[in-house]
């Protein structure tokens, strides 16, 4: 059978491999930053980003897309990675943020990265005070950029609760975010 090689002489149909390639560009930039916003080094979180899209190429076959959409899917790999990994490190699983969407593409000025640096600063402490749950909704939420729906899937809390959870925490961050000093 002509196809993409994953490693251990298994291969891949052709089509099955363009189909995961778009779903691969589609999904790679969210997988990436919720891995981020778990874990606080960069080299770590491109090796744990690689390895889940390497289990989900390995169980591509597998996939259902009736069950859950791909992002849902993938994003279960890469929260049962995330665990794997501070289990096999011995850490304790510990939100650290190191990526924080920016809006703003152009290079700030030096006063403008100064108070940049700060805020980040002041919003990693305060996203630190969070509980487990909270911090994993949130880093779904928008490090994920998933739906209140799928993070129900993923989690397995009703899409109500999910909801109350992001807006209870949102809520919590903006009172200690504007108290917090630096």
């Amino acid at each position: 059978m002509l196809g993409l090689s994953i490693g251990d002489n298994k291969k891949i149909a052709p089509n099955t491999a363009g189909a995961f390639a778009r779903l691969y560009e589609e999904n790679f930039t969210k997988v990436y930053r919720y891995i981020s916003y778990q874990i606080g080094d960069t080299a770590i979180v491109e090796d744990l980003t690689s390895t889940v899209f390497e289990k989900a190429l390995t169980k591509f076959q597998s996939y259902d897309p009736r069950k859950a959409n791909f992002l849902t899917w993938v994003i279960s790999i890469a929260r049962n990675t995330v665990t794997d990994h501070y289990r096999m490190n011995k850490k304790e699983l510990n939100m650290k943020i190191e990526n924080i969407k920016s809006g703003d593409i152009s290079d700030p000025s030096p006063d403008e990265a100064m108070i940049r640096a700060e805020d980040i600063k002041r919003l990693k402490g305060c996203i630190a005070r969070l509980s487990k749950q909270e911090q994993e909704i949130i880093s779904l939420k928008f490090g994920g950029e998933m739906t209140n729906r799928q993070i129900a899937k993923t989690t397995g809390l009703s899409e109500s609760n999910v909801a109350v959870v992001i807006f209870r925490t949102v809520r919590k961050l903006r009172e200690q975010y504007h108290g917090v000093e630096i």
